[in-house]
């Protein structure tokens, strides 16, 4: 399963699934897919939710999945899409096959991304795995409770973990794999991902799959 997600740059994932093709976060896409089965949006900052890179993958069957709170800004979206799914933290859902939970994003020193905000990472299963793709969020009590295979999670600190926090989470949830995300383009370094994987334990796997970077 691995080798079927793509991180395109910053938080910009691909993964192609038993349910379909799935995409969180697409941002600076860089050719028109039109191939995706579900969008999942975590929260609505720019690099998170642009409308621009989100229309480069959808296509008429496209489910897009947004947080509740999030339920007007998606309707921008609700000609070009099948439907839009809304999530609270905490919430489970089958939707259309594919089986998702949604796990509280936020900030507990950082007042990037408050808990009130009700803004999301998602689980989801599918191919037999738990693929964990966390949003932006800093390390807190509700993602220590995580249980996943995989886990997608920010590395580049000012508005999240930073890659010390973000390996002492993997080394609390213990995924088989860790994919560091969010560094590199908009915050971060390009060697954050290695201090990253230095500081994660073994036997867990960590994997950089960002294709393109900032300069």
């Amino acid at each position: 399963m691995i080798d079927n997600i793509e991180v395109f740059t910053h938080s910009s994932i691909r993964i192609k699934s038993d349910a379909g093709v799935i995409y969180a976060d697409p941002f600076q896409i860089k050719e028109d897919y039109h191939d995706a089965d579900y969008v999942l949006i975590t929260h609505h900052h720019y690099d998170h939710f642009s409308i621009e890179d989100i229309r480069k993958v959808i296509k008429p069957e496209t489910i897009l999945i947004v947080p509740a709170k999030m339920e007007d800004d998606a309707r921008e979206l609700s000609r070009e899409v099948k439907e839009i799914v809304t999530l609270r933290p905490n919430e489970k859902r089958n939707v259309a096959g594919l089986e998702l939970e949604a796990v509280p994003a936020y900030n507990t020193l950082k007042p990037f991304h408050p808990k009130r905000a009700e803004w999301l990472g998602y689980i989801v299963i599918t191919n037999g795995k738990r693929i964990y793709i966390a949003g932006d969020t800093g390390a807190n009590k509700d993602i220590s409770k995580v249980k996943c295979d995989i886990a997608l999670l920010p590395i580049g600190g000012t508005y999240t973990m930073d890659a010390k926090r973000a390996a002492d989470l993997i080394n609390t949830i213990r995924p088989e794999y860790a994919i560091p995300t969010h560094y590199g383009n908009i915050i971060g370094k390009k060697t954050d991902g290695k201090a990253f994987a230095a500081m994660v334990q073994s036997p867990i796997k960590v994997v950089e799959k960002i294709q393109y970077f900032k300069g």
